[in-house]
């Protein structure tokens, strides 16, 4: 791990829910930052012509999640409208490139027609006014492009849901080089970490002394509590929990005023907007070699799925101080997303001369 600690030590030295990427409370810090950072700007009247009064980039930036289930309460019929309308839209989400690798490369191995790279270019395209129907296939509205923008700015930036590992029967992490070979045999896909499995007490347990205490957790009657949980889960919430805590914050709001006022370095991506996404997929590889250092699959155990399928999970080791490098990059990946969600929607509306 002395790589990892000294990469962080460099780019995020600290200052002072739910199986969604970033969780609830990381969307909306990722679309409270893009807020912050747009106000009184042009692109920001053109955002505010997008949405609904009272409506803000922090306030939709977990729309795209809530149209997958009634969690978030009942569905709207403008939700109603686009998950009828986008049958795949929970593969929107997210790709799966090896994350040994070092970029993504369309129709390379973990990549897809419908995966986040290619949302991404999509709803760009729409807000940018282009009208070519080959650049929309699934027919997004500007609205829509922007609602859908300020969500996946966020999931990209979640290591998990760009780096994938795959993992052989003897427990190690392999690079396919065809999704054919991932025959759950030989070779098995983790799902993007949900395969992969954390002793929940141990977690809790290498955290106490590392992260500050957070507020008490209400124990639902008649919930038995997890024994387990997936790595994707860790990354989507537990690390914004930690990352929260440790600068001493409890809300998005709050998390956006302390990464503004620390002005952090960000690096945002450069040239055609249309890149944008691939430059920001190519740097989630490199965080998700991090995310993984150290890290290691154990036994594999067949499970089988509510459905009557089987499928196959690992459990999984992790390095003793893992809650703070992970917490750590939590903390920059989500600054850095609001950041370049700003920095995009500038680019597509710059300042009127």
């Amino acid at each position: 791990m002395k790589k990892l600690a000294c990469v962080l030590a460099v780019t995020s030295a600290f200052a002072s829910f739910d199986a969604m990427a970033w969780g609830r409370d990381g969307h909306r810090a990722v679309g409270a930052i893009a807020d912050k950072l747009l106000k009184g700007s042009y692109a920001q009247k053109q955002i505010a012509a997008l949405l609904q009064p009272g409506e803000s980039l922090e306030s939709i930036a977990n729309w795209a999640d809530c149209v997958k289930g009634t969690y978030c309460g009942p569905q709207t019929p403008e939700m109603l409208e686009y998950v009828a309308g986008n049958p795949k839209h929970s593969e929107y989400h997210y790709t799966d490139v090896p994350f040994q690798l070092e970029k993504y490369h369309d129709h390379g191995v973990g990549t897809a027609d419908d995966d986040i790279v290619q949302t991404l270019k999509q709803c760009i395209a729409v807000l940018q006014g282009k009208t070519d129907p080959a650049l929309n296939p699934h027919k997004f509205t500007k609205r829509q492009a922007l609602i859908l923008l300020a969500h996946f700015a966020g999931d990209i930036h979640q290591p998990l849901h760009v780096g994938a590992a795959f993992v052989s029967k003897d427990g190690k992490f392999v690079v396919p080089k065809t999704h054919a070979e991932v025959d759950e045999a030989a070779i098995f896909d983790s799902r993007g970490g949900n395969n992969l499995l954390l002793d929940d007490a141990k977690i809790v347990e290498l955290a106490a002394g590392l992260i500050p205490p957070g507020d008490a957790v209400p124990v639902k009657e008649g919930v038995p509590k997890a024994l387990t949980k997936p790595f994707h889960s860790y990354w989507d919430s537990t690390t914004v929990d930690y990352a929260f805590r440790r600068i001493q914050v409890k809300t998005p709001e709050q998390f956006a005023q302390a990464a503004i006022a620390g002005s952090p370095q960000v690096a945002t991506a450069k040239g055609d907007p249309m890149t944008w996404p691939y430059q920001w997929a190519d740097d989630a590889l490199v965080v998700s070699k991090l995310a993984y250092a150290g890290v290691a699959p154990g036994k594999l155990t067949p499970q089988t799925s509510k459905k009557g399928e089987t499928y196959y999970t690992f459990a999984l080791d992790v390095p003793a101080n893992y809650p703070v490098p992970s917490s750590a990059i939590a903390k920059t990946q989500l600054i850095k997303g609001g950041y370049n969600l700003a920095a995009l929607l500038q680019a597509i509306f710059p300042e009127q001369g």
